[in-house]
């Protein structure tokens, strides 16, 4: 069986030398799409700016990779067996509080965007706050504006206030980029019930992801991840849940940001010693591990890809 695989959301180095080459760990039968991120919350603009100019010129000079414009490039590139790779932004501080930066990072590729990441900003209010005010007035601009230039708004790492108001202000799909159920485990950076079918009211995914701290005490496994994808399946639909992995090709330097913004963290991504992630290898095993499970091709198929997919066709074309 081959189908599409969709990573919402893999992070390569932040830097404007990184090696796009990386990516080809994703490459399979039946293609495969992946959003990298280009930036979060200690980056400006141009900080955003000069890394999707490295990021884009990479890709373009690659063989076995393509950026996707629209979902119909998604269905050509991943079609003829290569990788399709458009960018996320981790945060909105690479507006430079300018919403006209929106449709610039929209031409640039970028479809999807988090309001806040972690903590409070202008936007609204991070998932390792000790309040949530929810989305603000600032944050609905945004919303509006990213409807308006094609991106699409991303829950992942909001409070639960600011994710269920994004779901009220938004017009389209809002998705959770790499988000895991706080039912199945209780992590700040998981998402609870009422988001989840919040989200799914929206048209919106849930993308199960395969950071082991949001899936157990970092437990990065396919069976940890099952467990997850279940329990969201059963309680917002099949059509609202998908995956990605978080994956951090940049390792190194997610460890010294880590040490350089402490502020940005908390015990709950440290008590566990060094994070564990899902590396493509096994992602891409997921298939055949569900079909173990006995979910039905149909259902395989809509979580792996056809369900951002849909998204994708819905939210992109502005």
């Amino acid at each position: 069986m081959t189908s599409l695989l969709w990573d919402q959301h893999t992070c390569l180095p932040l830097q404007p030398d990184a090696d796009v080459d990386l990516l080809t760990r994703y490459q399979r039968d039946g293609g495969a799409f992946v959003s990298v991120n280009a930036g979060y919350s200690p980056h400006s603009f141009n900080d955003t700016v000069a890394l999707l100019a490295h990021y884009r010129a990479a890709v373009d000079a690659h063989p076995a990779m393509e950026l996707a414009a629209s979902s119909d490039d998604v269905a050509a590139i991943t079609g003829a067996g290569r990788i399709a790779v458009v960018f996320d932004l981790e945060d909105s501080r690479p507006l430079d509080n300018n919403l006209d930066n929106l449709v610039t990072l929209s031409e640039l590729g970028v479809r999807t965007l988090l309001p806040t990441y972690n903590h409070a900003n202008r936007a609204g209010h991070g998932c390792l706050d000790t309040t949530d005010g929810g989305l603000t007035a600032w944050g609905r601009a945004i919303i509006a504006e990213m409807n308006a230039v094609g991106i699409v708004p991303d829950g992942s790492h909001c409070s639960a206030r600011t994710g269920l108001d994004m779901c009220d202000t938004s017009s389209g799909p809002v998705i959770y980029s790499h988000s895991c159920m706080r039912a199945v485990w209780d992590h700040p950076r998981n998402i609870t019930d009422d988001q989840a079918r919040a989200c799914a009211a929206t048209g919106g995914v849930i993308g199960i992801t395969g950071v082991g701290i949001f899936l157990g005490p970092n437990t990065p496994t396919l069976e940890a991840m099952t467990r997850h994808l279940e329990y969201a399946v059963d309680m917002v639909g099949i059509d609202h849940v998908g995956i990605s992995t978080d994956f951090s090709f940049d390792y190194a330097d997610f460890v010294e940001e880590l040490t350089r913004n402490p502020h940005l963290f908390d015990a709950s991504y440290t008590r566990w010693g060094a994070i564990q992630w899902m590396p493509p290898e096994t992602l891409l095993t997921l298939g055949e591990h569900l079909t173990e499970r006995g979910w039905s091709e149909e259902d395989i198929r809509a979580v792996l890809g056809g369900n951002f997919y849909r998204v994708a066709q819905r939210a992109w074309q502005a």
